[in-house]
């Protein structure tokens, strides 16, 4: 019997990527993206908005049975200033990132406490620890994803569900602006190298299939950008 699991952001990136391997390692993923799959296997969904996600939580459970694992991988990245951050930019990233995350945990919890089993790994960011220029609404963002990890950790560690953070640094996604994809850059981190979309994937992997003892742990692969 196959155990079911819930990926956010599934049409590209890291969370396509996370969908991919968690499927090579037995699970039936199901994808939630504003863009949803021909084949059903990504369903069209908006994280932000929280009636969206419970629909679609809903119709995973009805067709494939209890969800025991949800990766919060969806996304949205901007460089602006400060002072050229509106209040609907401002708005949008907080509730795509942080929002999303809380909407989908909300979701699933009831059903997870209930059978005392599950986990959920939230993807944010290494700016989300270290800040970064011209982004403070997205690392605001990625940065209260990781508070709101490591309390709902304690929150549902005696329900025997895990809750962790994977931080990644630099990222060859659709995300990663030019400027951190010039040779000068990628030449100056430590490996030498960005990350693979799949490179994460297997991080979070680890943490569903094999990271029992963690337990909102912020994992940060980040190319050894910060040491």
């Amino acid at each position: 019997m196959t155990r079911t699991a819930v990926v956010t952001g599934a049409s590209s990136g890291i969370g396509a990527a996370t969908r991919a391997i968690m499927t090579e390692t037995g699970w039936t993923v199901v994808g939630l993206d504003l863009t949803p799959s021909d084949d059903g296997s990504v369903l069209q969904c908006d994280v932000a908005n929280p009636q969206s996600v419970a629909d679609a939580i809903e119709r995973v459970r009805t067709q494939f049975g209890p969800i025991e694992a949800v990766v919060s991988a969806a996304g949205h990245y901007e460089i602006v200033r400060l002072e050229d951050i509106t209040p609907e930019s401002w708005s949008r990233m907080l509730r795509v990132h942080l929002g999303g995350l809380a909407n989908v945990s909300r979701a699933v919890l009831p059903d997870m406490i209930e059978r005392r089993s599950g986990t959920i790994v939230a993807v944010s960011s290494e700016l989300g620890i270290t800040g970064g220029d011209s982004e403070a609404h997205y690392v605001a963002a990625k940065g209260a994803m990781i508070g709101f990890v490591r309390s709902l950790a304690a929150e549902v560690a005696t329900h025997c569900i895990r809750v962790n953070v994977v931080a990644p640094g630099p990222t060859d996604t659709p995300l990663l602006p030019a400027a951190q994809r010039t040779p000068e850059y990628v030449a100056a981190l430590p490996a030498g190298a960005l990350a693979t979309t799949d490179e994460i994937a297997q991080v979070i992997q680890f943490l569903v299939d094999e990271g029992g003892f963690c337990v909102g742990e912020v994992i940060s692969p980040n190319m050894g950008a910060v040491i």
